[in-house]
């Protein structure tokens, strides 16, 4: 009997002896977890989509040509219209003043006149036969009234193209572009039939 006592009252302090150990070492690794708690992970926010960016690029490139190009921050595409746009209104004001020179003799010589500058020699003295007959003026306003239409369309193209540029240049700007979403080409050889596959992959990342 005295020996189940004291078996007893061993083994219950061996059991609160155990229990106050582990409580000791709970108390202990809670005294030790950080405050803080740091995630090593960095989430950046896309910058809004302004659906009406694109509007405005497109209207301001109207009123001016190059306006909508700085607006999009392309700032080098603005030589580039204006030498465009430049270049088909030189030819449309040469053609026209071809037209109009050649015109103007033409209805000169309608009206029974002589002295028109085909008439003219380079010493300023007036020659019997003009140096351009009146069919060669017809042919000449048909050619530079043709040439005048056609700067005339080259021209309004050229400006209406400034103004899609700078409508799609406004989409693109707020497309995702980032490394979180890519497209890259995909090869991998099998090893075990020695044939190699080739394809894309499409990676999405969270």
């Amino acid at each position: 009997m005295p020996n189940k006592t004291l078996i007893i009252g061993i083994l219950a302090c061996l059991i609160c002896f155990t229990s106050y150990a582990q409580d000791k070492k709970t108390k202990k690794e809670k005294k030790e977890l950080p405050k803080e708690v740091v995630i090593d992970s960095i989430i950046e926010v896309s910058k809004p989509i302004n659906p009406l960016s694109p509007a405005k690029a497109a209207f301001y490139s109207a009123i001016l040509p190059g306006l909508g190009q700085a607006y999009n921050k392309k700032y080098w595409k603005i030589p580039i219209v204006y030498g465009a746009i430049g270049t088909g209104v030189y030819f449309y004001i040469s053609n026209n003043k071809e037209y109009n020179r050649f015109r103007d003799a033409y209805k000169s010589r309608l009206a029974g006149f002589t002295n028109d500058e085909f008439y003219i020699a380079s010493d300023g003295s007036q020659l019997s036969t003009p140096t351009v007959t009146t069919e060669k003026l017809e042919d000449a306003q048909e050619f530079y009234r043709r040439n005048k239409e056609i700067s005339l369309l080259v021209t309004l193209g050229l400006y209406a193209l400034n103004i899609i540029d700078a409508n799609v240049d406004a989409h693109l700007l707020q497309y995702n572009v980032d490394e979180n979403l890519s497209l890259a080409p995909h090869y991998k050889f099998n090893e075990f039939d020695a044939t190699s596959n080739l394809g894309l992959t499409l990676n999405f990342k969270f």
